[in-house]
């Protein structure tokens, strides 16, 4: 199992992305409750990031709207960065 560590700047852009978009809420939550489980879990479709955002790695909520994560696999913990639409997230 994996432990999501949530930052106060992600949970500001969290609360900001569920009150734009109240109908993912639960596809949302679910999302998150994939990562600790199984971060590769196929549905997440989980991929490293290049260029500017090298270093981190993208979930999706479906298919129009992402996460982006820090993803430190050696201490069991993820770190989200980022949620939103593609445009928004990169």
């Amino acid at each position: 199992m994996f432990q999501l560590i949530f930052t106060q700047q992600f949970k500001r852009k969290e609360i900001q992305f569920l009150k734009r978009h109240p109908e993912l809420r639960q596809p949302y939550a679910k999302t998150l409750r994939l990562l600790e489980a199984n971060p590769a879990h196929p549905s997440l479709r989980l991929h490293p990031l290049r260029g500017k955002h090298e270093g981190l790695h993208s979930v999706s909520i479906n298919l129009s709207y992402r996460i982006t994560l820090e993803l430190l696999i050696q201490d069991q913990q993820i770190i989200p960065v980022n949620v939103g639409d593609h445009d928004a997230v990169y």
